[in-house]
């Protein structure tokens, strides 16, 4: 069988799926992988490294697509690439599908098997396919360091000859993996940190990595959906997470925005109104931009400065950190590969929970 790797075409994609280290562990199998020329160029990998460790370089787009068994991707194929693509073969990518409905329709049209990375139930055999928490350890980590460019302050507190510089005060919201690299990132770089989650379970992690826990009073509501992930609360705690927020808001140099509800808009917590309270000169990094935005104002792609608060809406962050998202990416794309591959047949066993969660079309039908 042949697993192919293409370059991302998608703007400003940077990532490659399979770094030449894993390249090398899958040909030693006795699985043929085919990688598009200069696909890893942005990640700093060359194809004289994928050559030596047992890939073959296509040049030809139309050839590599046509002849793969399993495609592996980052991101969800442009309809250009469905086109090329051979019937009946399996695709391995970020579908992301509750938001990419029409993707689906053509991959289904076309007889593919669509296995969604980002549906991998979360369950102790499944966690190390798990992209989700890879990509957010890289944009938990950047988003710290994009902060602490742009802030017009030190992060440490400095005992100098023309007096003492006061710490960085940081506010993290959301302690999911990117919330808790961020901290871990930020202590590490000498600021005062706070971190605020609709989780209770989350206090005890966040506090070891010497932040402190803002809690909120949940009048007995359930705040965690399945997997381990936050779910939208009612309407009434969602009045009282705002009011609390905008008191920490308030008084933060930087603020980390990281609260997603899975296949759902990104949910507001932070108001214009907030905004203007903040002193100026601070930094809102929004990581949830890409659906929607934690911040009523922030501009997907974009820092701007509003209200005199810097605003940085910039998407798909581990393409900024391309050279060790790619090898986390990879690494979990031998888990995905040993998971469908058995004796060199791709083996798509529809009883299994990782399937049942991740593939979603299958046999010209939608089987999620």
């Amino acid at each position: 069988m042949k697993i192919s790797v293409p370059k991302e075409i998608h703007q400003n994609e940077t990532r490659v799926a399979l770094v030449p280290q894993s390249v090398k562990k899958i040909t030693q199998k006795g699985i043929e992988v085919l990688i598009e020329s200069t696909a890893g160029e942005a990640s700093f990998f060359t194809d004289k490294e994928y050559e030596e460790c047992g890939g073959k370089i296509i040049k030809d787009p139309k050839s590599l697509y046509s002849s793969s068994d399993l495609l592996i991707k980052v991101r969800k194929p442009e309809n250009s690439e469905i086109d090329l693509m051979k019937e009946g073969s399996v695709l391995v990518s970020l579908l992301h599908p509750a938001t990419n409905i029409d993707t689906i329709k053509i991959l289904t049209s076309k007889k593919i098997s669509a296995f969604s990375l980002d549906s991998i139930p979360r369950i102790t055999r499944a966690q190390s396919m798990d992209v989700l928490s890879s990509m957010a350890t890289v944009s938990g980590y950047k988003a710290v360091l994009i902060a602490a460019n742009t802030i017009p302050k030190f992060f440490p507190m400095l005992m100098t000859a023309a007096g003492t510089v006061a710490p960085a005060k940081v506010f993290i919201i959301g302690a999911g993996v990117a919330g808790l690299q961020a901290i871990a990132t930020a202590r590490r770089l000498g600021a005062v940190v706070e971190a605020f989650d609709t989780r209770p379970i989350v206090k005890e992690q966040t506090e070891s990595l010497g932040a402190r826990f803002v809690e909120l009073d949940l009048s007995g509501e359930d705040t965690e959906g399945s997997g381990g992930y936050a779910k939208e609360v009612s309407k009434e705690l969602h009045q009282k997470e705002l009011e609390l927020i905008g008191r920490h808001v308030k008084k933060s140099d930087i603020v980390i925005t990281t609260a997603l509800i899975p296949g759902k808009k990104a949910p507001t917590l932070i108001t214009e109104a907030m905004v203007k309270e903040m002193q100026i000169g601070s930094v809102i990094i929004d990581l949830a931009s890409e659906q929607g935005g934690n911040c009523e104002i922030t501009e997907a792609g974009k820092q701007v400065v509003k209200h005199g608060v810097s605003i940085c809406g910039f998407l798909n962050l581990p393409a900024l950190m391309p050279y060790h998202a790619s090898q986390m990416f990879s690494k979990n794309m031998e888990s995905v590969i040993n998971h469908l591959v058995k004796d060199k047949q791709i083996n798509l066993d529809l009883n299994d929970e990782i399937n049942k969660g991740a593939l979603i079309t299958h046999n010209l039908a939608e089987v999620h």
